[in-house]
């Protein structure tokens, strides 16, 4: 018997898993050398899981520069736009 259309939930296989399987695991300790070849492969430690990352948001604020003064403030919009012609 097959699960109707309306019933199935789209894309929910391809989402973030938060469980690893063993290979998993020992691949991500491996890189973080908390594991080496020979080690037990049973009661690993815990691994976290990445998570998505934030969007940066597109203006950021001016950064000061390297003689330590902050930079100039930006001219107003209206200022740098030329007049509009009748």
């Amino acid at each position: 018997m097959t699960i109707h259309s309306s019933l199935k939930l789209s894309g929910a296989s391809g989402g973030q898993r938060n469980v690893w399987t063993r290979v998993e695991r020992l691949a991500a300790l491996k890189k973080a050398g908390r594991w080496q070849e020979g080690d037990r492969v049973e009661g690993l430690r815990k691994v976290r899981t990445s998570f998505k990352a934030k969007a940066k948001k597109k203006a950021e604020e001016p950064k000061a520069d390297a003689a330590g003064g902050a930079k100039p403030a930006a001219a107003p919009a209206a200022a740098a736009k030329p007049a509009a012609k009748k």
